[in-house]
């Protein structure tokens, strides 16, 4: 039963392809604690405390959060072939 079981699982990569609920979760999960920590940081902006260089790396990371979160929600790998073109050539 093992054997069956090694060939069906799919591997790791290939999950977040197929899998669209894991997608979901993982890249809204993702733009979410992006937002949190965007959030945190402009709390302390709004306080009036002094724009440090702390504060743009906390900005910019919760930027990236995004950004990685929007990736995974797309999935851009693959779709740059041309309409009518066979993508596995």
């Amino acid at each position: 039963t093992a054997a069956m079981y090694e060939e069906s699982a799919a591997p790791p990569a290939e999950l977040l392809k197929t899998c669209w609920s894991c997608r979901v979760i993982s890249g809204g999960g993702l733009v979410l604690a992006g937002a949190y920590v965007y959030s945190a940081a402009t709390k302390v902006m709004r306080r009036g405390g002094p724009a440090s260089m702390g504060l743009v790396a906390q900005i910019t990371f919760a930027a990236s959060l995004a950004a990685w979160g929007i990736v995974i929600l797309t999935d851009p790998v693959g779709k740059s072939h041309r309409v009518g073109e066979d993508p596995k050539t």
